[in-house]
């Protein structure tokens, strides 16, 4: 398998997760501000651009944080380049030219799915349309995500695929996580309150928890024990222990295939021990924010070497 073509595999599942991801995201908080006033409306968009990691190219455009701006900014506008829009057309992108690769059913999935949020977004979204276009952007990342599992081999390719959802959910679930305790919360005299209950919430709505997250803590809404659920708990698909039991089944499938582990297995072992065996007292204990900065710089090592074990640019 050429290097170019693992690479346009393992980025084009990368944007589709990052594309429903934002979704996600913007429809948790979307949901937040229409329980509150304006300015406290305001100061949520700005906690989820900032999560997004855009809070510079969005202020380098506007000087407010309205709906309308927020929405247009992060979903569709040309001056984003990690827009949903322009994820799903990379996505599109990568998938065109590693098209021999994949199934018909995948290929049609993602390029109907394209066309689609395409035509949706020609006009400047409106706040009153956000709910409407969100769910056709998780529906249509579902039914390409569907079409892999139903239809691609279980081979090298359905590896690099699993590889790129795996380490960019993982990412994410970190961010969120992480930007909680330094963003979406105003201040300590907050903790405890129904502010707090209702942003930590937020925090598992975004990363479509609440429900799973409740069955197992019977309504308790403590940042320790959602730390836990979002952390540690394997048994949720955007946790990181979930994220991380995938990556290795699929690392060491490739490593097989290709007759010798590689640096990538090495660093996937390393990470796994800072998983294993903890709790999230153990986690606490150190620093939830120092833990999730580890976490997400190692997560993006083994990306980069996954990419140079792999020769993605070969």
């Amino acid at each position: 398998m050429l290097g170019r073509t693992a690479n346009g595999i393992f980025w084009m599942y990368r944007y589709l997760e990052r594309a429903e991801n934002t979704a996600r995201l913007m429809e948790a908080g979307h949901r937040m501000t229409l329980t509150r006033g304006a300015e406290a409306a305001n100061e949520e968009w700005r906690s989820v651009v900032s999560t997004l990691g855009l809070k510079s190219s969005y202020e380098e455009h506007y000087d407010d944080y309205s709906g309308a701006h927020v929405c247009d900014f992060v979903v569709r506008s040309k001056n984003n380049p990690l827009s949903v829009l322009a994820m799903f057309e990379k996505a599109r992108t990568n998938a065109r030219a590693c098209r021999s690769s994949l199934t018909a059913e995948v290929w049609e999935a993602i390029n109907e799915g394209w066309m689609t949020l395409t035509e949706m977004l020609r006009r400047p979204l409106r706040e009153a349309n956000l709910g409407t276009v969100l769910s056709v952007v998780r529906r249509e990342s579902t039914l390409a995500r569907g079409a892999t599992h139903g239809s691609m081999m279980r081979n090298e390719i359905y590896c690099f695929a699993r590889a790129g959802t795996f380490i960019e959910r993982a990412d994410n679930s970190a961010r969120i996580l992480d930007v909680k305790y330094y963003l979406l919360l105003p201040s300590l005299a907050h903790v405890g309150t129904a502010l707090d209950s209702g942003q930590w919430d937020n925090v598992l709505r975004s990363l479509s928890g609440e429900r799973a997250y409740r069955w197992l803590n019977a309504g308790r809404m403590d940042a320790r024990s959602i730390a836990d659920f979002l952390i540690l708990d394997d048994r949720f698909p955007r946790s990181l222990a979930f994220c991380y039991a995938e990556l290795r089944e699929n690392l060491a499938i490739l490593s097989r295939m290709h007759g010798s582990e590689t640096a990538a297995n090495a660093l996937l072992r390393e990470a796994d021990l800072r998983l294993t065996g903890k709790t999230v007292e153990d986690i606490f204990d150190r620093g939830l924010h120092e833990f999730l900065l580890e976490f997400i710089s190692s997560n993006q090592a083994l990306a980069q070497s996954i990419a140079e074990e792999y020769r993605f640019n070969s």
